[in-house]
């Protein structure tokens, strides 16, 4: 099973390669301003299929998934608590987190205690690896169940979470603009990029280290980057085997070998404490052997754009792209 939780267990390695950056000066997009929602009664259905009715559109949340969160926070609604909003601030700036929100525990393991004792009246999570938790709260407090990935459509299924969970808090509205303000960027972004004339080739990465050896895992066909990249007119050069939900692959510096398009710009994200492809690949002759690495097409991304996340990290992550191919 994929999950993106190794993130945060990763050890610092030492050497040094010099990498080109697509770094930004930009602000990241402003998150709606906090507003009490109104209105009565609100029903909505999860990615369960299941019934969330609850008296009034909710405002004292728990999120439970950093994706999830983000959108709340970009919404106008600040989570009461949240899953290691100590990793959120590392990798998610796109929605920041005020200093009132409370740690309820890790991501796949919250404390159930910790999140009743807030009151809250709705919990926000993904399906993935949460039935346990899930059937726990449930007893105490609405949960809302999003998807979280889905590799058939991931920017439809990015709209369908957005939306459902904006109904659940009362800010339709808001949402609508979000979207609006998205697909505005990819298309500005695709214009530009075509304007610019450049090589259309991509890969994209992240990567850690088991001991003595790297892995990187490979966004391929589906996951919610290679969709906006896609939109932006963009082709994945990478095309191995990615699992059904969230598009990735799992592989190493030989099975880059793949990538045969000379032109190919290498985008990767590594936001923690370490970067496996600019301090772990000083010495590696196969990924110097590389046409991106050797031209300098190598991209590490801005620190803290989250590659799993809402429709503002989306926008950095445009953002990042545009940059690095029309300058």
């Amino acid at each position: 099973m994929f999950t993106r939780r190794w993130m945060l267990r990763a050890s610092a390695l030492t050497a040094v390669l010099a990498l080109t950056a697509c770094g930004t000066t930009e602000a990241p997009p402003t998150p709606a301003a906090p507003g009490e929602p109104g209105g009565g009664p609100v029903t909505v259905t999860d990615a369960r299929g299941n019934t969330v009715t609850l008296p009034k559109p909710a405002t004292k949340v728990v999120g439970l998934e950093w994706g999830e969160i983000e959108m709340l926070v970009s919404l106008g609604v600040m989570p009461v608590g949240v899953a290691d909003p100590e990793g959120y601030a590392t990798w998610v700036t796109a929605a920041k987190l005020d200093s009132t929100v409370k740690d309820v525990g890790l991501r796949g393991e919250p404390s159930v205690d910790s999140i009743v004792a807030l009151q809250p009246d709705l919990v926000v999570t993904e399906a993935e690896g949460m039935d346990a938790q899930i059937a726990q709260l449930e007893q105490y407090v609405p949960v809302l169940v999003t998807k979280g990935s889905d590799a058939s459509d991931n920017l439809g299924r990015l709209h369908s979470d957005f939306n459902l969970i904006a109904t659940a808090v009362g800010k339709q509205d808001t949402a609508a603009k979000l979207l609006a303000d998205l697909d505005a960027a990819l298309a500005d972004g695709k214009q530009k990029i075509t304007a610019a004339g450049s090589t259309k080739g991509y890969a994209m990465a992240d990567g850690w280290r088991q001991g003595s050896a790297i892995s990187i895992r490979m966004f391929g066909q589906g996951a919610l980057v290679s969709d906006l990249a896609t939109q932006l007119g963009l082709q994945n050069a990478w095309n191995g085997e990615v699992d059904a939900m969230w598009g990735l692959g799992t592989t190493d510096v030989e099975g880059l070998t793949t990538i045969k398009d000379a032109d190919v710009r290498f985008f990767y994200n590594a936001s923690g404490e370490e970067d496996v492809f600019a301090d772990g690949l000083t010495g590696n002759a196969l990924w110097q052997s590389y046409a991106f690495v050797q031209k300098g097409q190598v991209h590490k991304l801005p620190n803290g754009i989250w590659t799993f996340g809402g429709p503002l990290s989306c926008q950095q992550y445009i953002e990042a792209l545009v940059k690095a191919y029309a300058g």
